[in-house]
């Protein structure tokens, strides 16, 4: 009797102790030039993304997350130097490597971590940055039906790149694999999967051409023919997919095969959350869902990213997962950057008082409304952009010329009130805001330059040609070769 006594005694102390919390798994999907808008739940009335809405339907939807901007054309280098340091764009610019990033902190902290996908930084941080991976593609943007992905070696280095067929298709199925190892593993795991999609090439699989025919998606609300002024480099790269003035129909072309290939991304990523729940972990694990930036596509007279209007620098941002309230949506100024101590603290990772980033936790619990009041955002050297509330003033150094838009009223940005004499303490406010967050961030662009450049230009000017990457369908259906 009194060994029983004993044993109960000891099971007792046994389970009255605390035990340690289980850590969530973490699903990161990023997305490729994707704009804020460009999803159902964003109220998109033509695009259908059935598998990232209900994400959103089941988790929170932050509706004012922005990319902080760029020092050259290729912005994504700079937004996931960003996500993965968790330091704003004038501590990082586009450099990775010697940072301590996301994916090397989950590691100290037991996760097992794995990447496939687009990595656009050093190929030296990728490496130390995750424990496995599969299918990674090092560069800005490839043939999707051709991208030439690597694998680790046996010195868990990235070899020598292969072409294995479509990027979506790829990615996808590395994440799965991965997804299928850990079934058995009591370790959480942090699994990134960085797809190429929707950027350029606008070329979807054939099974997927048409799946918004031509001329059935309406032009964008903000569309132009032209940018009503120059203000840095009207040809650079993004901007060479279709000619001056932009045509309407042609337009329509792009955005029917831009949501075509978002609607794909869409089924894919169904079929890594269904593997989420074949092995069980689905409900112990935190999905989110963002971009790296955004895209003009059409509107004000631009397709690619290289500017500081909302299509171009506001992106998704969906978090779903244990401890995540439903149904959730929140006007909350975030970053990129605010990612890492976002998942940091829902992980329970220690802080680190080093980044940025801010946490975006106390927005998601409901114990504050934002983390902060004042939304800044630059593009080289040309083009300085500060929000507060739903006002936005956007400065071209070079042009000494202002926009202020109110995007309550106009969230297209498509009525400049900068010479309205009734704003002038609102612009003057503004522009006090905008020299201090240059002043905090380290941006030493002066509000005005030196030598002032023309706002007017000659469209006829301007010369495209089609680059490297551009498979068949592009150089067909856009530049008719």
């Amino acid at each position: 009797m009194k060994n029983y006594l004993l044993l109960f005694l000891a099971f007792l102390a046994w389970s009255c102790q605390e035990k340690k919390p289980v850590q969530p798994n973490i699903l990161f999907l990023f997305a490729d030039d994707q704009r804020a808008d460009a999803l159902g739940i964003s109220g998109n009335p033509f695009l259908q993304t059935p598998t990232i809405d209900h994400l959103a339907l089941n988790g929170v939807r932050f509706t004012n997350t922005y990319v902080m901007g760029g020092h050259h054309g290729a912005i994504c280098m700079a937004s996931r130097a960003m996500l993965f340091s968790g330091k704003q764009l004038f501590q990082v610019y586009d450099r990775l490597q010697g940072l301590e990033t996301m994916t090397m902190d989950f590691a100290k902290a037991g996760y097992t971590t794995f990447g496939t996908g687009k990595w656009h930084n050093e190929k030296e941080a990728f490496e130390t940055s995750f424990q496995q991976a599969k299918n990674v593609f090092l560069g800005g943007m490839a043939d999707h039906y051709a991208v030439a992905v690597r694998d680790y070696d046996s010195l868990g280095r990235l070899g020598n790149p292969k072409i294995k067929g479509y990027s979506t298709d790829i990615f996808t199925q590395s994440a799965i694999e991965f997804i299928q190892s850990q079934k058995d593993s009591d370790n959480p795991f942090f699994c990134y999967v960085a797809f190429t999609v929707p950027h350029d090439p606008y070329s979807p699989k054939p099974d997927h051409i048409g799946d918004y025919p031509d001329g059935s998606i309406s032009l964008p609300a903000n569309y132009l023919p032209l940018h009503p002024f120059q203000f840095d480099d009207l040809i650079v790269r993004d901007e060479n997919l279709t000619g001056w003035p932009r045509k309407p129909e042609v337009i329509q072309m792009i955005l029917s095969d831009y949501y075509s290939m978002i609607t794909d991304l869409d089924t894919q990523i169904s079929k890594i959350i269904a593997t989420l729940k074949e092995t069980g972990k689905f409900e112990n694990t935190i999905i989110v869902y963002a971009a790296d930036n955004g895209l003009a596509a059409g509107s004000h007279g631009l397709l690619g990213k290289q500017s500081l209007y909302e299509h171009s620098i506001k992106v998704p941002l969906i978090i779903q997962g244990p401890g995540i309230p439903k149904n959730k949506s929140f006007d909350a100024f975030a970053y990129i950057h605010d990612i890492y101590p976002t998942l940091a603290e829902l992980a329970g990772l220690p802080k680190r008082e080093d980044l940025d980033g801010k946490s975006l936790v106390p927005v998601i619990d409901g114990e504050q409304e934002e983390i902060r009041e004042v939304m800044f955002n630059a593009y080289r050297h040309t083009v300085r952009s500060v929000r507060k509330e739903n006002w936005k003033l956007i400065r071209y150094p070079e042009r000494d010329f202002t926009q202020l838009f109110d995007l309550a009223t106009d969230p297209q940005e498509m009525t400049n009130l900068a010479d309205d004499p009734s704003l002038a303490e609102t612009k003057n406010e503004l522009i006090s805001l905008l020299e201090k967050s240059q002043s905090s961030a380290g941006d030493t662009i002066s509000f005005t330059a030196k030598t002032i450049k023309p706002l007017a230009y000659n469209p006829d000017t301007l010369v495209r040609k089609p680059d490297q990457w551009q498979p068949p369908y592009i150089l067909k259906r856009y530049f008719d070769q």
